[in-house]
């Protein structure tokens, strides 16, 4: 199968988080603090503005339709009511940086240990828990950087992409919503991995930055398809009418002090796979 992937949209930050929901293929568009839905021509709509100084570094959807939204600010996460009003839903001490939501409404945030924007010491990560109510709580800890996240299609597992450790790390969801029986899902070589999802098959795409590509793997490490691109690679999603299409947005890298006011080198990609989307996000 021929895997060039088409350029769909250019011009735009850093894309991040993207998601396929009601047609269209959502993302974060960081350096514009907004969030971006495009169809599969390419024609563009901005759904959200942050109406204050913060990157929405991720968003997910509530059962109900509502967008939740996570970020670094004073308020890091956010929920968009039907009217389109801007509320805060969790009071959590800290910022985020990837989000997924189960079935029941649950929200697993993860984030680092430390301000990549602010030049902090690296230190190790968290996933926190946030209930339905707003209520949450530490799930999981000693992530050396966690970034995407993504759910099997039964529920049953949380995986997460370890972007230091090189590695998707998985947890066993328990009924709670707590998670247990960490193991490693598969190791990823040289490929720190960024954003992911899971296929019908039970594999997962993930992005990576540095080594410009997007990765099918099995569980374990094996490779299955590879597509290369001439710039960092920071999400995909499998999307669509028949969810067979790999969405990956990308850009080139400048650093985390480049993100606002860089060069506006971001595109939204796709190309079509034969292993349609499966789990959530």
């Amino acid at each position: 199968m021929d895997l060039t992937p088409r350029v769909l949209l250019s011009g735009l930050g850093i894309g991040e988080s993207p998601r396929w929901h009601d047609g269209r293929l959502w993302f974060s568009n960081w350096g514009a603090r907004e969030i971006v839905a495009a169809d599969p021509r390419g024609a563009r709509e901005v759904m959200v503005h942050l109406p204050f100084e913060a990157i929405p570094f991720s968003f997910d959807w509530l059962p109900d339709g509502r967008l939740l939204i996570v970020s670094a600010s004073a308020q890091p996460v956010l929920r968009r009511e039907a009217d389109g009003t801007l509320v805060s839903h969790a009071d959590v001490p800290r910022g985020f940086n990837e989000v997924v939501v189960d079935g029941r409404g649950n929200a697993y945030a993860n984030g680092a240990g430390f301000n990549p924007l602010l030049g902090e010491k690296p230190a190790p990560g968290i996933v926190m828990l946030i209930t339905p109510d707003g209520g949450s709580r530490q799930v999981a800890a000693d992530i050396a950087f966690p970034n995407g996240m993504a759910i099997t299609p039964d529920a049953s597992t949380l995986v997460v992409a370890d972007s230091y450790g090189r590695e998707l790390v998985a947890f066993a969801i328990g009924s709670d919503g707590s998670l247990s029986n960490r193991r490693t899902w598969a190791r990823c070589g040289g490929d720190p991995p960024d954003g992911i999802c899971f296929d019908a098959e039970g594999a997962i795409w993930y992005a990576t930055v540095p080594n410009k590509r997007c990765v099918r793997v099995r569980e374990g490490g094996d490779v299955r398809q590879t597509v290369e691109l001439d710039r960092g690679c920071f999400g995909c999603m499998l999307g669509g009418p028949d969810g067979k299409t790999l969405y990956i947005t990308a850009a080139e890298w400048l650093g985390m002090d480049k993100v606002v006011g860089a060069p506006r080198t971001g595109q939204l990609l796709a190309v079509e796979v034969s292993v349609p989307h499966a789990g959530r996000p």
